[in-house]
């Protein structure tokens, strides 16, 4: 029997050709079971989870500083502030902004508050050069050995600061370049807000918690609100500035020089998320070009070296399939329109209705495997107090898995034209609504 689905001349050739096509169309079918599974694994394998937490006495804790990027961000910069200072269950530390070239009134806000608190911080770079470089400044100011990295529009639980110390005080946490911590929306007054809550349920508390237990190895640190030792950051070289995502390049990059990267899934921060659909476009532009970049930087020594890391070869083959799978997908549904209408112009009513019938059951199979992913993350994250928001999981499915699809798509070519020496780390402002 000929198993083969596509025929190209060669044996071989149609086999792999064939599997790589089944992979791609099972693709979201696969991979959210395997989240799905994931879970499990972390709940029950995952070594590196914070299972008793220490008091830290003052006068032993270590310092710390708070490092807060910030280009224009008069509407949300002092309420920031103001919870940074007064909110937090901790004692050593600093807070030190880097005013990126604002051009608002941010500049103002932040002497103000200087003058009202004494452990804030502020440098002034004249020329909007991108939140890496912002970034990598400020360490070179930064008094603390840990660096928390806090947006400024995020906000970490008050517990935050020495929830991190306790896992940089564990045994054998030498080598642990960052504690990357689990993000929640904190304004969900719009369908878009409430359906992110979904979303970043799904890709906290399932994707990396996954990657953290099973591959060892996770993808992307919450750049929002991260914690870094300070000599890792010095070791790989800090952040790239040429790259749209540099959350993502610095995990690659510390786990590719030997650093430990842990996902603390029970240290909380709550981040504003965009509200609307063009603010949200945006965003996940900047996220599929930094992804690809990172693919694309990362794939020769991946493909030289497989057996260095398993986890993180698994991880690489992972993205490689993400982005074939988007290649594929719009091919496919281009494939699928014209036909759909070849065959309904011919007058083929049982061809376009098997058509729909083929479409249909694979569409049910996807939507399965991505709400049970979604029903395992509410479950799981934050003790399933957000099981309320699994009716947007629709929502979600149908609506974010194909504006993925549409950035990745969008964002391929001038990534590539980035990884050629054409990036800039330069940011734009982003839609801020007075509260």
């Amino acid at each position: 029997m000929n198993l083969t689905i596509i025929e190209t001349g060669s044996p071989t050739l149609n086999i792999l050709v064939t599997a790589l096509f089944v992979i791609l169309l099972t693709y979201p079918i696969l991979g959210g079971f395997s989240w799905f599974i994931g879970a499990f694994c972390y709940t029950f394998l995952f070594k590196h989870k914070q299972r008793e937490w220490i008091d830290i006495p003052a006068e032993i804790e270590p310092f710390i500083t708070i490092m807060v990027p910030a280009h224009n961000e008069e509407v949300v910069i002092e309420d920031t502030i103001e919870y940074l200072m007064n909110r937090l269950n901790y004692t050593h530390y600093e807070v030190l902004v880097t005013d990126d070239g604002s051009t608002d009134s941010t500049p103002e806000i932040l002497a103000r508050l200087m003058e009202k608190y004494k452990n804030l911080r502020v440098i002034r770079i004249e020329k909007n050069k991108g939140k890496a470089h912002a970034f990598n400044v400020g360490v070179n100011f930064a008094k603390g050995e840990l660096i928390l990295s806090n947006d400024a529009d995020t906000v970490p639980e008050p517990d935050a600061l020495w929830k991190y110390v306790n896992y940089f005080i564990q045994k054998e946490s030498r080598n642990i370049a960052a504690i990357t911590s689990n993000m929640d929306v904190q304004n969900r007054s719009t369908l878009v807000g409430k359906s992110q809550t979904v979303e970043f349920s799904s890709i906290v508390g399932i994707i990396k918690r996954t990657q953290a237990s099973v591959f060892g190895v996770i993808y992307a640190y919450s750049g929002a609100n991260t914690m870094y030792r300070k000599d890792a950051l010095i070791d790989v070289g800090m952040f790239r500035q040429d790259r749209a995502t540099e959350d993502i390049s610095i995990a690659w990059d510390h786990q590719f020089s030997g650093w430990l990267s842990i996902f603390a899934a029970d240290i909380i921060f709550f981040m504003e998320v965009p509200e609307t659909l063009n603010m949200l476009y945006k965003q996940r532009k900047r996220w599929a070009k930094g992804g690809t970049e990172v693919w694309l930087t990362n794939f020769r020594r991946v493909f030289l070296h497989p057996f260095q890391n398993i986890g993180r070869t698994a991880l690489f083959i992972d993205q490689t399939l993400s982005i074939l799978w988007t290649f594929f997908f719009w091919i496919s549904t281009v494939l699928f329109i014209g036909r759909f209408i070849y065959l309904l112009f011919a007058g083929s009513t049982s061809d376009v209705l098997f058509m729909i019938a083929v479409a249909f059951v694979f569409v049910c199979f996807e939507m399965l495997a991505g709400a049970l992913q979604l029903l395992a993350a509410l479950v799981i994250d934050d003790r399933g107090r957000k099981i309320k928001y699994f009716m947007f999981a629709p929502l979600y499915m149908l609506f974010y898995w194909i504006m993925n699809a549409v950035t990745i798509l969008m964002t391929f070519l001038p990534a590539v034209k980035t990884i050629l020496g054409f990036g800039t780390g330069v940011w734009v402002s982003p839609e801020r609504h007075q509260k």
